[in-house]
């Protein structure tokens, strides 16, 4: 409860994506300067990277839009979470009457971008 959390972030929810799959993409980018996360992040081919990078922009603009001094080349991120959130379950039906059960995974990513200043703290 005492903590002190400095930084700016954003959230996205219920993404129908495996966090598996999301966080091998999260690794190649945590506690990387903004402007090289976002350039490893073009250039990657996966699905994660996209819902990523959309995360990471909105926490950027959100420190540029409440800190006006700052500038895109003064951030870094500081924080990338990726949470498991609730699971969709269909039935898949199969030959002889069995039916498996198909379990769509989803997840929430949570961002959180400082100033490069501060980095030592972390």
């Amino acid at each position: 409860m005492g903590e002190n959390k400095t930084g700016y972030g954003a959230t996205a929810k219920w993404l129908v994506a495996s966090p598996f799959k999301v966080r091998p993409v999260a690794d190649l980018i945590r506690k990387k300067p903004y402007t090289e996360a976002i350039a490893i992040l073009d250039n990657m081919p996966q699905k994660g990277a996209r819902l990523i990078k959309k995360v990471v922009v909105s926490a950027a603009s959100n420190a540029l839009s409440q800190n006006r001094k700052l500038d895109e080349d003064m951030l870094y991120i500081k924080e990338l979470r990726i949470d498991e959130g609730p699971k969709m379950r269909r039935v898949w039906f199969r030959a002889r009457g069995r039916a498996d059960m198909l379990i769509k995974r989803m997840c929430r990513i949570s961002c959180v971008v400082d100033e490069i200043g501060k980095k030592s703290e972390a």
